[in-house]
């Protein structure tokens, strides 16, 4: 691809960095929720291990995303790839509340690690795309970033199929329950060694943002409206969310083999939709293109509970993967677009704390709903919101173009 060719070597490195992640945090995200079933947690204790996790990401995310603007995004970025080993370090060696509300806190390793479509996110995100966008410019942003979304989602999917490991261990080498899922928190730790090195090979010229320096207005609005519909777009999506595989776990009773294979085909149908979504962007427009995708999957979401069997509802997944995530890396694109650069970090680190605070709140709700109510209505409750979200979006920003929009006439 001549998009390749041409590329910055620096945004090859972070793409290559975002590969890596994904291919981890993929598989960890499948099975942790099934790991503290294992370990003998109810769902709602579950529930509050991912509430934490998402709570305390979110908090992180936003000072990250700060930092990062103020001392280099490169540094933050090796920062967390230490934090990511120290959270798996502790997933190995312990497996107490204590430890492991610890461990999610630290790095948000499998309870909030990672974005939509297995593309990998967590606190990563917000520095990675600041950093990223300093490496395009602004006719080629949007497709660099969803050239990026892409290979971390095909990568991410290759990661759904190590989800399988543990029930390998247990079947061919008779390892226990709760032994056979360590080896993956291992390889975690193997991955974030290599992140590292990858992260010191990149290029940054810094310069601090001063403390002193305040956010313009312009950026100030247009983080707010952004943030309010993220919270109640988040709030939906952290219904079932993180813990999609824990539902279809406990809905038709699958072996993570199965579990995995699901996530591996939806990751790749959402690795397709990041290549698309640019040329759709570039047909009608970003705002338009994730409204009407994301709109589509909110449909979807509702339909899932209706489906009789595993198979009906990992097809409606499936397909559902396709058009959730396209908005991912417009949505990234859109926002870098959107405000000045040297507020990128903090804004992605604000937007990002506005979608992450409601799946701190919303995993315990779910859980509690699952245990006590219905194990469906979580889903309704999800999809509804996230359709009232899509539409609101549209309506107040239908009108607004960046600046490589701004000529074009549809």
């Amino acid at each position: 691809m001549e998009i390749l060719r041409n590329l910055h070597r620096d945004a090859k490195l972070l793409m290559a960095s975002r590969g890596i992640r994904a291919f981890a945090f993929s598989y960890l995200n499948i099975v942790f929720a099934i790991y503290l079933d294992r370990l003998g947690y109810t769902p709602v204790t579950i529930g509050v291990v991912y509430s934490v996790a998402y709570l305390s990401g979110a908090v992180l995310t936003a000072l990250w995303g700060y930092l990062s603007d103020r001392y280099g995004r490169r540094k933050i970025l090796m920062l967390l790839a230490l934090l990511t080993i120290v959270s798996n370090a502790i997933f190995v060696f312990f497996s107490s509340l204590f430890f492991i509300l610890l461990a999610v806190i630290i790095a948000n390793v499998g309870a909030g690690g990672s974005a939509g479509g297995g593309s990998g996110g967590g606190p990563f995100n917000p520095v990675e795309e600041a950093l990223l966008a300093e490496k395009c410019q602004p006719e080629n942003r949007t497709q660099i970033f969803g050239l990026n979304a892409f290979f971390g989602s095909v990568m991410g999917s290759l990661g759904a199929l190590a989800a399988g490991v543990p029930q390998f261990l247990q079947e061919r080498w008779g390892w226990d329950s709760v032994g056979s899922y360590k080896p993956l928190f291992i390889l975690t730790i193997f991955f974030s060694f290599v992140l590292l090195w990858v992260y010191s090979a990149i290029d940054e010229q810094h310069q601090p943002k001063l403390a002193r320096q305040k956010v313009s207005k312009a950026t100030g609005v247009f983080v707010t409206k952004m943030s309010i519909l993220a919270f109640v777009d988040n709030f939906g999506a952290g219904m079932a969310g993180g813990l999609v595989s824990y539902w279809f776990f406990l809905r038709f009773g699958v072996e993570l083999k199965s579990l995995g294979l699901l996530f591996f085909v939806s990751n790749f149908l959402a690795a397709l939709s990041f290549l698309s979504a640019p040329i759709i962007a570039r047909w009608i427009g970003l705002v338009k293109t994730m409204a009407f995708s994301h709109g589509l999957a909110s449909l979807i979401y509702i339909a899932i509970p209706f489906a009789p069997t595993f198979f009906t509802a990992a097809t409606l997944m499936a397909l559902r993967s396709f058009v959730a995530y396209m908005d991912n890396p417009l949505r990234a694109s859109f926002t870098m677009a959107m405000v000045q650069s040297s507020e990128r970090g903090s804004a992605a680190g604000v937007t990002s704390l506005a979608r992450v605070v409601p799946y701190g709140i919303s995993p315990t709700i779910s859980t509690y709903l699952m245990q006590s109510v219905s194990l469906t209505l979580p889903l309704f409750i999800g999809g509804g919101l996230q359709l009232v979200n899509d539409v609101v979006f549209y309506l107040m920003f239908r009108h607004v173009r960046p600046p490589e929009e701004i000529d074009r006439k549809w």
